[in-house]
């Protein structure tokens, strides 16, 4: 009988060699083992990390309501919130069936085209990545508010949430062409482009489509106030959305283990100086340019300065955030006038805090990031911000203003056609008494605050420049609602 390269090791060493043998092959069994419930462990951590990450960002939707809610009159209460459930339910469904398919059902460099109404395997995946679709598609309700139809609506939210951001997010993040572009690709973390620029390119579309509300332009084009019914709703909404942004950008990481947990602390901080350098900007440059403190403007600068960091958080330093967020709330307040010189009423100012300061956001990743956080992240190290030089110093910089026209041109290319459609068949605006009365009367089944409707109508519902003529259909509709 031949022998075993054990009775050599018995031979030589004196020592049972068929013993050592089964001694090593259980040690052995026991490292596959424990390596086997360590990957599970980091897996589970993971995947644990990522689902809580996205209850924050979907928690992000009631703070998107009460600020919408806050920032309208009392008599479009109703359909506001009614719009906020649906940009939920409307995007689950059409980003279930055809949104996680385009943009990370495979490989390619334009859109993905497998995983269509996923049933099984990165169940945790399409989770999160839903929250963040249907981030986008609510950014436009507040754009559009108390003017635009319900339909057009949900007609809006299922073509957003269905195709329209799933391919800028597969271009960016799924492997598509952007992520590649240039050997460097464009670089945003948490969405300044995927989910702030579309949502806020396409609110500014609608907005300017759809026309002013009544009274908010006078005859001479000087702007009319139009108050929202409730400031505490729209403090308590800022809150909750800086709160779920912990999952928006710390959630971004995917998960805890190995070096992720470094990625989650610095995202965290930067988020939080990010955001109160906004809000600190704002009160000082309305103190000094509109002689008081403006509570409005103060939380929207506080947004600004959230979004303007989303793209960069992971990569730059502390100090870095602070200036992103001052400047991003100066992008803020700049486009916001700008936008009512043009005559076009944004209600929310959604586009400028979204729009404009997440082009901002995109824009700083070429000034700010370094080399090495981005290598950290898992994103290609070989060249960072213009502030750090290097080899290629200035090439993210362009690479990042180049993405982000791209994603302007295909956001506008595709919402302009159908806004413009909508509007050709009197489908994309509410009428004029429809307006006037309010929606939540017209089409909701009464007021959210019926004590205070009375009120609404005589006063907040007419503009001062207004007249109410008891003989025309406006006076026709008043009277019947009044009685």
């Amino acid at each position: 009988m031949a022998a075993k390269p054990t009775d050599f090791y018995t031979f030589f060493t004196g020592v049972n060699g068929d013993a050592v043998a089964t001694a090593l092959t259980h040690t052995v069994n026991n490292v596959t083992s424990h390596e086997g419930r360590l990957d599970m462990f980091e897996k589970a951590l993971d995947t644990g990390f990522m689902v809580f990450s996205g209850y924050l960002v979907f928690f992000m939707q009631l703070g998107f309501a009460m600020i919408t809610a806050g920032s309208v009159r009392t008599k479009n209460v109703k359909n506001v919130l009614l719009k906020s459930a649906m940009d939920a339910c409307v995007g689950a469904v059409a980003y279930y069936i055809f949104g996680y398919a385009f943009a990370y059902g495979s490989k390619g460099a334009f859109i993905g085209h497998r995983k269509f109404a996923i049933t099984r395997g990165a169940l945790a995946d399409f989770f999160y990545q839903w929250t963040f679709a249907a981030t986008a598609a609510t950014i436009v309700s507040g754009s559009v508010a108390e003017r635009t139809s319900f339909y057009a609506y949900m007609a809006y939210a299922f073509f957003l949430t269905g195709f329209v951001y799933p391919v800028v997010s597969h271009w960016v993040w799924g492997d598509g062409f952007l992520q590649n572009i240039f050997q460097v690709g464009v670089i945003d973390f948490a969405g300044c482009s995927v989910v702030h620029m579309v949502g806020g390119f396409a609110g500014l579309i609608g907005a300017a489509i759809v026309g002013p509300r009544i009274g908010r332009f006078n005859s001479a084009g000087e702007v009319q106030a139009l108050p929202g019914h409730s400031a505490t709703l729209v403090t308590m909404g800022t809150f909750v959305l800086w709160f779920g942004w912990y999952g928006f950008n710390p959630g971004s990481a995917m998960g805890l283990s190995g070096d992720k947990y470094r990625i989650v602390e610095r995202c965290a901080v930067n988020t939080t100086l990010a955001a109160a350098a906004g809000g600190l900007t704002t009160l000082v440059v309305k103190k000094l340019t509109d002689y008081f403190f403006d509570l409005l403007s103060v939380l929207n600068g506080i947004l600004a300065g959230l979004v303007a960091i989303t793209a960069s958080c992971a990569f730059v330093e502390t100090y870095a955030a602070l200036i992103i967020g001052a400047v991003g709330a100066l992008v803020y307040m700049g486009t916001a006038k700008l936008m009512l010189k043009v005559r076009i009423d944004d209600p929310l100012e959604a586009f400028p805090v979204h729009g404009a300061a997440g082009f901002w956001g995109l824009i700083a990743v070429g000034l700010f990031n370094r080399n090495d956080l981005q290598g950290l992240a898992g994103r290609k190290s070989n060249c960072g911000g213009l502030f750090y030089g290097g080899p290629n110093v200035g090439k993210l910089l362009g690479i990042n203003l180049l993405g982000g026209l791209i994603v302007i041109v295909w956001t506008i290319g595709l919402i302009t056609p159908m806004f413009l459609l909508l509007n050709h068949f009197d489908l994309l605006r509410i009428s004029r008494d429809e307006e006037i009365i309010g929606n939540d009367v017209s089409k909701h089944g009464g007021a959210a605050y019926p004590n205070d409707h009375e009120d609404d109508l005589i006063g907040a519902v007419y503009p001062d420049d207004m007249e109410i003529d008891a003989h025309s259909d406006n006076g026709d509709v008043f009277n019947e609602i009044m009685g």
